[in-house]
């Protein structure tokens, strides 16, 4: 009789490990065998290696599986995965919504999917001309005046429109002596990594109790050493900034640039333009506003709109048009132009599936989708305000709100055991712990793709978690997630003490 597999002892419920079609699935090192493989491959040539001395000498040691065993490898891993496609996303400040097929059909068409960076300009017209249009309708979204669309992603775009205001200043001979950008307390990690990236020193504006930034503020941290201020508007609290314009005139004013992180653009897109509150460069991030994947199978894209007093500052390349055709401006000459991102002009398939949400939705489709995104949240905020606490008051929000774990005080449940007995419930967790402003913080975004009966399911389960906590059933949450394949990871351990090589 076979024993049964030492690799299930957290399942002791049925001698498989499986649940009926919930099927487990051990590692391939497990299960793989060095003499299997579902490819035959020929013997090499005799051959001289170019190597220097420094090819492999023996077996690669990797374990291979049949053909049929590799296929049910990878869909058995495939059903744990949870997706936008499976269910109800949650996480705030990281729109995850739904990708609508066409795009992706029309990201595969020839002459889109097939074309190389490196071909001649006169072949890949077409491809010119969809980033062209794209690039006239985030412009004109943002009432900005240049584009750059070769950052890879929202980081990459933050990094690209914080280059180009450090060029402007050292332009204006002052790169000696504006070494500060003013970051908010609530912003997202990567605005402060970037500003030290390129060598500027962060000078922290606190939030205020309403958890905006007020202009006060902004003007007490200003002065001769500021090159920008980094804001996110909406913000992560899920609050639109109300004092932006008067923020940015008093930036201007002192010298300074004002960078928009526009992460949330989605909840005022065709709504209202960054461009009229006095932004000088700002990012949008393809998967979030414009319902491109996330990464998209390699790079995703990151564009970033710039001001005229910036325009000059674009990187390249860019698209121009000569006459009737366009032409990719590979090379700066003698411009201000800060120099190249990247090696060629970004991700074709992200931009092929942004200009399709565009021209789908039209201009009315996408200030309706941002309104919707508000609609979700703001209905989510008022189903669950009688049960969970808001860390700046019964307010209105944008796209996304924000809970604190006051209203767990006391019951011995925390804000990652609610997150985890959310799993148990089918759905995968809100954002946690972020933004830093808010204690035990829990930042929920529905977005605009999910239906009333879908946000009406997902209440009624944060209700029912909520009742249970209050309740003291305690053991409900320290023991989430309990229909895993595997139970509770210690996140934070994987995170410092990676263990990347399989052992026996």
């Amino acid at each position: 009789m076979l024993d049964r597999p030492a690799h299930f002892e957290e399942t002791p419920d049925t001698f498989t490990g499986n649940r009926a079609l919930d099927q487990e699935e051990p590692l391939l090192f497990e299960i793989g065998r060095l003499d299997a493989t579902g490819v035959d491959v020929d013997e090499a040539p005799q051959f001289a290696p170019r190597l220097g001395g420094l090819e492999r000498k023996g077996s690669i040691g990797l374990p291979g599986l049949s053909e049929p065993e590799a296929m049910r490898h990878y869909v058995r891993l495939s059903r744990k995965n949870y997706s936008i496609d499976a269910g109800l996303y949650p996480l705030g400040s990281c729109t995850m919504k739904h990708n609508p097929r066409l795009n992706e059909k029309l990201a595969r068409l020839e002459g889109l999917a097939d074309i190389h960076p490196l071909q001649p300009v006169s072949t890949v017209q077409g491809a010119l001309s969809l980033m062209e249009t794209l690039s006239h309708w985030l412009l004109t979204l943002t009432n900005m005046q240049a584009i750059a669309l070769s950052p890879k992603a929202g980081a990459h775009g933050e990094l690209c429109g914080m280059m180009a205001i450090k060029s402007a200043i050292v332009a204006r001979g002052e790169g000696a002596t504006r070494k500060v950008v003013l970051i908010p307390q609530s912003a997202h990690g990567t605005n402060p990594a970037t500003a030290s990236l390129l060598g500027f020193s962060v000078r922290v504006v606190p939030a205020s109790e309403d958890g905006t930034v007020h202009t006060q503020a902004v003007k007490e941290a200003l002065g001769p050493d500021v090159a920008a201020l980094m804001l996110t508007n909406p913000n992560t609290c899920g609050l639109f900034e109300r004092d932006i314009i008067e923020i940015a005139r008093a930036v201007h004013e002192a010298g300074a640039y004002f960078y928009c992180d526009g992460a949330n653009f989605n909840a005022i897109a065709g709504v209202a333009r960054p461009g009229d509150f006095g932004v000088d460069a700002m990012h949008l991030n393809l998967h979030k506003t414009f319902s491109t994947p996330h990464g998209g199978g390699g790079p995703g894209a990151g564009p970033v709109v710039l001001s005229e007093r910036l325009a000059p500052f674009a990187p390249v390349p860019f698209v121009r048009r000569n006459g009737d055709s366009l032409e990719l401006v590979e090379h700066a000459g003698g411009a201000q132009s800060f120099g190249r991102m990247a090696a060629f002009h970004g991700q074709m398939g992200m931009f092929v599936r942004a200009l399709a949400y565009l021209l789908a939705h039209g201009g009315d489709g996408v200030a309706q989708a941002s309104k919707d995104a508000v609609l979700s949240a703001n209905y989510v905020r008022a189903s669950l305000r009688d049960v969970m606490t808001q860390p700046f008051g019964d307010r209105l929000c944008m796209h996304e709100v924000l809970f604190d774990d006051a209203w767990l005080k006391g019951t011995g449940v925390s804000t990652l055991d609610f997150a985890k007995a959310m799993i148990d419930e089918g759905y995968h967790p809100m954002t946690i712990y972020f933004p830093l402003v808010a204690h035990g913080a829990m930042l929920i975004e529905p977005t605009e793709s999910e239906s009333k009966a879908s946000l009406d399911l997902f209440i009624a389960t944060l209700r029912d978690l909520a009742a249970h906590a209050k309740e003291g059933d305690k053991d409900r949450f320290a023991q989430a997630p309990r229909f895993t394949p595997r139970r509770r990871v210690d996140e934070t351990l994987a995170a410092r003490k990676p263990v990347l090589r399989w052992a026996e």
